[in-house]
């Protein structure tokens, strides 16, 4: 049985307070400082011993001053951090201003480093991870190249430094599978020459490309969401066949345009032609029987549907 993650409960340090603290250590250390001459340079006017415990008890307090100052925090905008003592959670820190807290908490920094104490702060900014291009099969199987985009921020640093070992890793890695997962889905386009009634009840990556990425995003959400990651939006940055069957399928592609532009030019013809019987029914100009038609209807459909412009025959004779 898959064991859940212990979630923490994020808890916001909101109180900006390392002015005043900054203040009062400040000087208190000139105090201290002050008082360390003073036993320093009294050993005249009074005794030894209270010149030694002077200076001691300065030296103490100059060190307990430097500790205190050593709980002091710059947070910049869109930037966080997290904090822990002794290993427990202690707190985290996501507004702009100065800071001061417990001098023994350590800044937690994400990725491989998360246990140390090493000073790293977590950028709240919104990024955009360009995921680089793979190769997936689609629906039908055809090899294809695709590539996107996601735009996201982290919105709970706490779940990302926690959660997560690296949240950089683990989006590019769920990005990777959730491109895989969607791209397995749905056909690169239709191999099929029907109406284009059909496009509208199926999905192709080429023809769809917004509504599977928004699929995408969704799917990538759920992933990262435990990872204290927002995503804003996920794009689709290259799509196309790959180079094995690019050139059967551009084949295809060509074949479908040609097949197409006959299919325009045939009905053109043949309403034409239809017009022109009519037109010359109509006004009397000549009296056609089925057969001179049927002549006509081929001569008039060959001029028409050819690739090339027609060579006219002058007949002078009678058209019997």
């Amino acid at each position: 049985m898959k064991e859940k993650i212990r979630k923490v409960e994020e808890k916001e340090i909101t109180k900006a307070n390392g002015m005043s603290v900054l203040i009062v250590a400040l000087a208190g250390m000139l105090a201290c400082l002050a008082l360390f001459i003073t036993g320093f340079t009294a050993e005249n006017k009074l005794p030894d011993n209270l010149c030694i415990c002077i200076c001691i008890v300065s030296v103490i307090g100059i060190a307990i001053f430097g500790i205190i100052l050593a709980g002091l925090h710059i947070v910049n905008p869109n930037e966080a951090i997290v904090l822990t003592l002794f290993g427990q959670y202690y707190g985290t820190i996501k507004k702009q201003g100065f800071y001061w807290t417990n001098p023994f908490v350590s800044l937690v920094a994400p990725g491989k480093t998360a246990g140390t104490s090493v000073k790293k702060k977590i950028s709240l900014k919104t990024i955009t991870l360009n995921n680089k291009q793979q190769k997936v099969n689609d629906a039908l199987g055809n090899p294809i190249i695709i590539g996107a985009v996601a735009v996201w921020k982290v919105v709970n640093p706490t779940d990302a430094v926690f959660n997560v070992d690296d949240y950089n890793t683990f989006l590019s890695i769920q990005c990777d599978s959730t491109i895989r997962k969607i791209a397995r889905l749905y056909p690169y386009d239709l191999l099929t020459d029907n109406d284009d009634n059909d496009e509208e009840h199926e999905k192709t990556l080429r023809g769809s490309s917004q509504e599977i990425a928004e699929n995408m995003k969704e799917d990538l959400q759920k992933k990262v969401k435990e990872a204290g990651i927002l995503v804003e939006e996920v794009r689709i940055t290259h799509l196309s066949y790959a180079e094995e069957i690019a050139a059967a399928m551009l084949q295809k592609q060509q074949a479908t345009a040609i097949i197409a532009a006959r299919k325009k030019i045939v009905e053109g013809a043949v309403g034409m032609v239809q017009m022109a019987i009519n037109q010359l029914a109509e006004d009397d100009i000549v009296m056609l029987d089925e057969e001179r038609k049927a002549a006509m209807v081929s001569n008039l459909l060959v001029v028409l549907c050819a690739n090339k412009e027609a060579q006219p025959v002058v007949n002078s004779s009678s058209i019997y």
